[in-house]
């Protein structure tokens, strides 16, 4: 087991205490210094150059911020923690663009600090395989077919999208046999990590701080990969974090993935902000979801509406999730909203409940189920769906996305 270096900088001597107590147990971290200032901070981490530097931001003489910058510049490979305290959320921003790639809010717990440092650890030796990569010419890759950008869309929240997103990916993995990539844009809320049972890691965070962020081998190292074969791309693990990811980040991650998987998955948030405009205008599909609620019903005619505005109505699709066919007709429901119902998934509320729950998608564990069934045939018709737009489409003006916002 390899051991991470940390150097500790806070004023307070009783907090840098703190912090060694917290870390006694934790056989596989080692403090190596200790600083009560950022001038002392950049001198130790010159000397030391330590795995993790624990970085607290008021500070005498020079903030956290400044050392943090400086650091950065210097010694590249060690891995800059914030420690803050509630309501420096303005701190916490500049410290991310200073070069900060993790934070830590007091007061937190001995296995939140340590799994910080670790994945700050972990970060760091990214960082330096990815260096010593970039020294080599990369292998010629062969040419390939573009892949498909599906987005599920809702203005409406608790309609399900992110579990017809988790279960679809799997489904496309296992019928398309292609590869599947999933990605969790809804910045402040996604669920993704936990529907899947898997780290929350920062994710797209970490990503919008790279430089090269639409590098395909650099977005690789940050994708986790699920059991079914499915690799998926996280939400910000806190909603401070989401302020860091924009819609260019959005266009450029998703247009790279294009080039390297299948089909990339995308869920987004029950909100219309800039990064959701970026995931549609990139999309080859847009699967709307809905359910027989009256409220949903009501969305599913805003969100045409958004579409044709944004001159994406072509590339959508109308999927009615919790299907119950005492309540409402399919054909009643097209009537009323003047467009097709392309698929419907059934209503089962046990399994899907117990699914959540337990972070396991249901199209791994209940195979047989008659909703499974119905998923494995959907991601069948996904995978052989047409082309997103026609020509004609492409070659209409199009507003700036500030301009198409205002004009709803």
């Amino acid at each position: 087991m390899s051991t991470i270096t940390v150097l500790i900088v806070d004023d307070l001597p009783g907090t840098r205490e703190d912090i060694k107590r917290l870390l006694y147990f934790e056989e596989d971290i080692k403090i190596v210094g200790e600083a009560g200032d950022g001038d002392e901070a950049v001198s130790l981490a010159d000397s030391l150059k330590p795995d993790v530097i624990l970085m607290d931001v008021n500070m005498p003489r020079m903030d956290g911020i400044r050392a943090s910058e400086i650091i950065t510049e210097r010694n590249p490979n060690s891995a800059i923690v914030i420690v803050s305290i509630q309501g420096e959320k303005d701190y916490l921003r500049r410290a991310m663009a200073a070069g900060a790639r993790d934070y830590l809010v007091k007061p937190f717990s001995s296995d939140e600090l340590a799994s910080t440092i670790r994945r700050a650890s972990e970060f760091s030796k990214r960082f330096r395989i990815r260096l010593a990569d970039s020294k080599t010419p990369p292998p010629a890759v062969p040419a390939r077919e573009p892949g498909k950008i599906i987005t599920f869309f809702s203005t409406k929240g608790g309609v399900g999208k992110t579990t017809v997103a988790c279960n679809l990916a799997i489904g496309l993995a296992q019928e398309a046999k292609g590869k599947v990539a999933l990605v969790d844009m809804d910045l402040q809320g996604g669920d993704v990590s936990v529907f899947m049972n898997i780290p929350a890691k920062g994710g797209l965070a970490e990503v919008a701080q790279e430089e090269d962020y639409s590098d395909p081998s650099l977005l690789e190292t940050y994708f986790c990969p699920h059991m079914s074969g499915v690799r998926i791309l996280p939400a910000p693990a806190s909603p401070e974090q989401a302020e860091l990811v924009t819609a260019i980040h959005a266009e450029e991650i998703l247009k790279t993935l294009k080039n390297t998987y299948d089909y990339i998955l995308v869920d987004t948030p029950a909100a219309l902000n800039d990064v959701t405009l970026a995931c549609l205008e990139s999309s080859d599909r847009i699967v709307i979801i809905a359910n027989q609620e009256l409220p949903a019903l009501r969305h599913i005619k805003v969100n045409l509406e958004i579409l044709q505005k944004l001159n994406l109505h072509g590339r959508s699709r109308i999927v009615l999730n919790r299907f119950r066919p005492e309540i409402l007709k399919i054909k009643d429901l097209e009537s009323h909203i003047n467009s097709t119902v392309w698929a419907v998934i059934i209503e089962d509320a046990a399994t899907v409940t117990s699914s959540i729950n337990k972070g396991r998608p249901f199209v791994l564990t209940r195979p047989s189920a008659e909703i499974t069934v119905g998923f494995r045939k959907l991601a069948s018709q996904l995978a052989n769906d047409g082309s997103a737009e026609t020509a004609e489409l492409e070659k209409q003006p199009q507003k700036s996305i500030i301009g198409r916002i205002f004009s709803f």
